[in-house]
């Protein structure tokens, strides 16, 4: 990827959550919404943090999918109620309190905490890095959590960090109500262009006014900025998100999820890689290259997908296809570069390629995209559909901004 790192110092919500706004956390019995990516700037655990804080008590912590390591597979449900040694040994260190013996997933038999999980609960905060991308499920965690607290009189308080993607670009059509699931969880464009902060802001007003949300927002930080700009350490947030690389390409290429193409889950280039047994790969890219998308150049590739899952597409075949390479990720379209590369598959594959429809349908946010792609609509008439209501949600988004 070719990029000019402009390095900022951005200070998280977490640290100023613990130093300028601890009045907020003072005297609380704290639930802590977390993974391996709650983390300050010198790679220090929060729940460690919040362990060690005089000022508070964390009781419990709650974990989304892929687990409180981010070390389970996409789909898969983590068991409900979950112990961990790490973080009910303190391993030594003195303490004058117990280390957290309560970790409890939101991504098993229930999906949010439950009336008995926050037994006891003051205040709840999420801190965790997401994507900036619709379909990443950490963002229907939080608003599931907000609704639990809301429901049961429990303060909230999101500790903001960066959009790994920066939110000056949104793209892609804005999820219709009827398609609303776990991996579409409101009405918002695929690639959104707000922090975790702001999105929960919004998300109070449109759909939790009830929640008593607080946001600890960072400082030093910039709409412009994309992760490497901020000086952080880069976190993986789940197994198949391992750079930010990875997150560049996802607001597009996670729709081939939808498809009987491998999205290069099993591999070492999730996202970057996608293919088939049947596919050319050469004669694909030679396609792609002559259409001189913005940003993207395409490379032949043949890759044999490792069994990560039970449902891992194409799983020990060898498989041919495309390697995607952002030169410019500045002009760099995800969503766009996609439905070119489906639309060649839908015309040129036509045999072998097929859509798992209400899969692909639920990461749009509608159905009339897969429709526009089988009929032989142009890109630029799909994106002509979504233009309007995309710049509705863009004006009203711009309200909730805090950078």
């Amino acid at each position: 990827m070719s990029f000019t790192e402009r390095s900022h110092k951005v200070e998280l919500g977490l640290t100023v959550l613990l130093t300028e706004k601890r009045d907020w956390i003072r005297g609380k019995s704290i639930g802590l919404i977390t993974n391996q990516t709650g983390v300050d700037a010198t790679l220090q655990s929060n729940y460690r943090l919040l362990t060690e804080d005089a000022d508070c008590q964390l009781a419990a912590i709650f974990s989304p999918e892929h687990g409180l390591w981010g070390a389970v597979q996409d789909g898969i449900a983590v068991d409900s109620a979950l112990t961990s040694p790490e973080i009910c040994k303190d391993n030594g260190r003195s303490s004058s309190k117990a280390i957290v013996k309560k970790v409890f997933s939101l991504y098993g038999q229930s999906m949010r905490p439950t009336p008995e999980q926050l037994d006891g609960i003051d205040l709840l905060i999420y801190d965790m890095q997401d994507v900036g991308v619709r379909y990443y499920t950490y963002i229907s965690t939080l608003l599931y959590a907000m609704e639990a607290a809301s429901d049961h009189g429990v303060e909230f308080i999101v500790a903001d960090r960066p959009n790994p993607i920066g939110c000056t670009t949104i793209e892609g059509p804005v999820l219709a109500n009827e398609f609303e699931s776990f991996v579409g969880i409101h009405a918002i464009p695929i690639r959104y262009g707000l922090t975790i902060g702001e999105l929960a802001m919004l998300l109070k007003a449109e759909r939790v006014p009830s929640c008593r949300l607080k946001v600890a927002w960072m400082q030093g930080y910039e709409r412009w900025m994309w992760y490497n700009d901020t000086s952080l350490p880069w976190v993986p947030p789940s197994p198949n998100m391992p750079t930010l690389t990875t997150a560049t390409l996802y607001p597009g290429l996670c729709l081939f999820e939808g498809t009987n193409m491998s999205e290069g889950r099993g591999t070492t280039q999730p996202f970057e890689y996608i293919g088939a047994p049947w596919c050319n790969g050469e004669r694909w890219a030679e396609t792609l290259n002559g259409l001189r998308l913005p940003g993207v150049r395409f490379r032949s590739v043949v890759f044999t997908p490792a069994p990560a899952t039970e449902s891992t597409k194409h799983a020990k075949q060898t498989c041919g296809g495309v390697a995607i390479h952002v030169t410019d990720r500045e002009h760099f379209r995800p969503i766009e570069t996609t439905l070119h590369m489906l639309s060649i598959l839908t015309s040129e594959y036509s045999d072998h390629f097929v859509f798992r429809t209400s899969h692909f349908d639920r990461l749009a946010g509608n159905s009339w995209l897969r429709n526009a792609l089988l009929s032989g609509k142009s890109v630029n008439e799909m994106q002509e559909q979504w233009n309007a209501e995309l710049q509705s949600w863009t004006d009203n988004a711009k309200q909730y901004h805090a950078y």
